[in-house]
């Protein structure tokens, strides 16, 4: 029986069981997120920010492991198949990642979000294991018919957000994020098959969703952090661009599949080889945040303007100035900017879709349109806790808050 333990500094020891658990952690494709960062460019503003999937993946297993353990002890059912089928969905539901967590999904993959690529891993390695992860997916899908177990890996109190909180506010050292994430599992009960949480936990919940929302504003949409990854996103498009026009440039195997290649979902599905013996999802597999700064490093001197200076800006860590607004910045402020930026860098019009970036971000800390949480009351009643909470202003924390921000080079 082999088993693994492991020193997390965010939860203590941490026990990879034997079985699945333990052979899917040693595979390739797991092993991959060790090196893709957690919190993508957000290293540039927090410098101990440079932790990485696997920490997490491995931290929100304990808490699944953890929850299970709750919910036994409160004559919950659930069977060993069970419990190792939740297991290695929550260790799995990142593996779809590429490099710098989000930038490769807006850049040189064609329109593919992670959790898609996820499915597709996870199909690949229940081949491997030859069916062992049927009901995992299941899981990882929402199609099991324990709902409280598809919930532990996906909805508005799963383990991923309890740990990656708890994670994200330690290697930031942003407090606000710092959950107690073990006492909302031991107040964790199922009714009529769904998860609830006992009323004794409704502060508890409270901080964690305001924990969630401060967490957004100051790290996962941290102005700097966003203008950072803008210009990741902005060097891999230009990348792809010469690719398209014929330029040669430097890059990993792995990274010039992408670059030099329309790659959608069908490529990702099909078994046709294309890289030596290797697929298309296998050399997504290859892919991580090296390939990507080692580029960079080499693009910096790249005889093509554009690239170039957007290379030797992220190497160098000259951060492009971001502006966030309520509201969408005037056509004649952004020619402005448009302007002034082609004065300075005497560059052509088609140059500045690579310099002046706009776009909007996003927050709301709890969706009531989504799964809800419910707070269990001891008379057995259950209610939202926008409703049960006596403090809490959920209006407020629902309400979908949306800025608009403008990037370009400083001066």
């Amino acid at each position: 029986m082999k088993k693994k333990v492991l020193s997390d500094p965010v939860h203590g020891f941490i026990h990879i069981p034997s079985g699945v658990p333990y052979d899917l952690v040693e595979h390739p494709f797991f092993q991959r997120l060790r090196r893709i960062k957690q919190l993508g460019m957000t290293y540039l503003v927090f410098p101990g920010a440079i932790h990485n999937r696997f920490q997490h993946v491995l931290g929100a297993a304990y808490l699944t492991q953890m929850a299970i353990e709750s919910l036994r002890a409160k004559n919950v059912e659930i069977s060993e198949e069970e419990e190792i089928a939740v297991t290695a969905a929550i260790l799995l539901h990142d593996i779809g990642h590429g490099p710098f967590s989000h930038a490769l999904e807006y850049s040189i993959v064609d329109g593919i979000k992670h959790e898609k690529l996820s499915e597709l891993f996870m199909d690949r390695l229940n081949t491997h294991f030859e069916g062992g992860l049927g009901m995992a997916i299941q899981i990882f899908k929402h199609e099991y018919h324990k709902p409280f177990l598809n919930q532990l890996v996906s909805s508005q109190l799963d383990m991923d957000r309890l740990d990656y909180l708890r994670r994200d506010s330690f290697f930031t050292g942003v407090s606000e994020g710092a959950i107690g994430s073990t006492r909302i599992i031991k107040m964790l009960e199922v009714v009529k098959g769904n998860l609830a949480v006992e009323d004794k936990g409704i502060y508890s919940i409270e901080k964690f969703l305001i924990a969630r929302r401060l967490m957004y504003w100051q790290v996962y949409l941290h102005k700097t952090s966003l203008a950072a990854e803008e210009m990741l996103v902005r060097i891999l498009k230009r990348a792809k661009y010469l690719a398209g026009k014929g330029e040669d440039l430097f890059a990993t195997p792995a990274l010039h599949y992408f670059l030099y290649n329309k790659v959608g979902i069908r490529q990702f599905k099909s078994k046709e080889k294309v890289l030596g013996n290797k697929d298309a999802l296998e050399v997504f597999a290859d892919l991580d945040d090296n390939d990507i700064m080692v580029s960079i490093k080499v693009w910096a001197e790249h005889s093509d303007k554009v690239l170039s200076y957007l290379c030797r800006c992220m190497k160098n860590r000259k951060l492009f100035k971001i502006e966030i607004g309520k509201k969408p910045f005037s056509k004649e402020y952004v020619a402005e900017i448009r302007k002034n930026v082609k004065n300075r860098l005497d560059c052509s019009n088609h140059a500045l879709n690579y310099l002046v970036i706009k776009g909007s971000i996003t927050n709301n800390a709890y969706n009531r349109e989504d799964d809800r949480i419910n707070i269990l009351f001891k008379d057995g009643s259950l209610q939202d806790i926008g409703k049960a909470s006596d403090m809490l202003n959920i209006s407020v924390l629902s309400k979908t808050v949306k800025k608009y921000y403008l990037c370009y080079p400083k001066f």
